[in-house]
């Protein structure tokens, strides 16, 4: 599977994004899907994780209650809702597809888009 992140872009601290994941190739729904995001600097993290049949897994602490993963399956598409953004969520953001089951676990992910910058200014 191909994926293609896009939606990322540069917003005050407070605003909201929405990025977009799609894929292509085949059996899609077949795939649980995470975001993922890596600071200047730091590691590669988890963000969110949603399984095949679109519920949230993981959600991780830092954005709680402000970030919401949802898939389309018909679409192809895996969303991340931003809202109440922060400096510190100023990253790359990734998608990454990981066949049949559920992880947290970024080695665990083969598939890989090409990710897209979230800027965050105060």
């Amino acid at each position: 599977v191909q994926l293609q992140a896009s939606g990322g872009g540069t917003v005050q601290a407070g605003g909201s994004l929405r990025l977009s994941c799609t894929a292509s190739g085949r059996s899609f729904s077949n795939y649980a899907m995470g975001w993922f995001r890596q600071a200047a600097g730091k590691e590669r993290e988890v963000v969110a994780v949603i399984s095949r049949i679109g519920r949230s897994i993981f959600v991780a602490d830092s954005v709680k209650g402000r970030f919401t993963i949802s898939r389309d399956n018909a679409k192809n598409i895996v969303y991340l809702q931003m809202n109440s953004l922060k400096p510190e969520d100023t990253a790359v953001y990734y998608c990454a597809a990981v066949a049949q089951y559920e992880s947290t676990r970024i080695n665990d992910y083969v598939y890989w888009g090409q990710g897209t910058l979230v800027t965050v200014s105060s």
